[in-house]
């Protein structure tokens, strides 16, 4: 059975362009969509109180977000699977335990308080940098079927660390027809001179070869699978967060890798990751990597 795209609504602006990207990306990839409101509210009033004093405003509320949000899926793809549901627990919580049996995870960037950071320092971050599955944040005023660029940025890392997140992008570009554009940055160290033996005349020239060799390693398993694929391969020298920002402009999707260390019950979110979700023109999408 084809495990769900699952999308986190809240009933805000952002939440339902969020339902919009998710259910352009589930007829893509003919999965069924499944929509989540997290609600606490059976926690403080109890489903017993219902019958006797009426429903609770908080799962009126929680019920009219999922069902115009599932509305919302449905005009804009009426052949989609579609299911919903209101969980009784707080967001990242229910999130988590949903990103156990989905294919992604899709988040707005920002909910109805109106602060990007705000969301991304709770929710998004924490969902972000524990989830099993990869968690897609949509960044932008993105529309899938108006602001096309055809165009998907993968952030190399060390291989063999980041072929989970090598899979996913190349997989999301056959989908889409899109190209796929590999970077790889590269910065010579500081305190290294430039007259070292090894580089006399040519400058940092050997870190620039090691970013290409990583890049076609870390590239060539899935290039061979996905032969269709129209590839570009790029090294840039600077910070690898400077160099995915700026390739995220006129980009559909940024597809970054974050390591999972099992064990590890913290936050585990890479720097380069931390900075895109704060700052990338398009969506991004962090994959776990194992």
């Amino acid at each position: 059975m084809e495990l769900p795209l699952i999308v986190g609504v809240d009933g805000s602006e952002p939440s339902l362009r969020t339902v919009d990207w998710a259910a352009d990306e589930a007829g893509l990839h003919g999965v069924p969509l499944r929509l989540v409101y997290a609600s606490m509210w059976e926690r403080y009033e109890g489903s017993a109180l219902a019958p006797a004093v009426g429903r609770p405003t908080e799962q009126d509320l929680a019920e009219s977000i999922v069902s115009v949000a599932a509305e919302r899926a449905r005009r804009r793809n009426p052949d989609l699977k579609i299911s919903t549901e209101v969980l009784p627990e707080e967001a990242v919580t229910a999130l988590l335990n949903e990103g156990r049996n989905a294919s992604a995870l899709l988040l707005g960037s920002r909910g109805r308080s109106g602060i990007a950071e705000l969301l991304l320092g709770s929710v998004c971050l924490s969902v972000a940098a524990r989830a099993d599955c990869p968690v897609i944040v949509i960044r932008g005023n993105h529309d899938t079927k108006g602001d096309v660029h055809h165009r998907i940025v993968l952030g190399i890392d060390e291989p063999p660390e980041g072929r989970a997140a090598v899979r996913f992008a190349f997989e999301e570009a056959q989908a889409r027809g899109a190209a796929l554009h590999a970077v790889r940055a590269w910065r010579s160290p500081a305190h290294e001179a430039i007259d070292h033996p090894l580089l006399t005349g040519e400058p940092g020239r050997r870190y620039e070869y090691r970013a290409v060799e990583i890049l076609e390693t870390a590239l060539e398993e899935a290039a061979a699978d996905h032969p269709g694929v129209d590839l570009h391969r790029r090294t840039v020298e600077g910070p690898a967060r400077k160099a995915l920002l700026a390739a995220s402009d006129n980009a559909d999707l940024l597809v970054v890798g974050a390591q999972r260390r099992p064990g590890h019950f913290g936050l585990q979110l890479g720097p380069v990751s931390h900075a895109v979700l704060h700052h990338s023109s398009c969506p991004v999408a962090v994959v776990p990597q194992r």
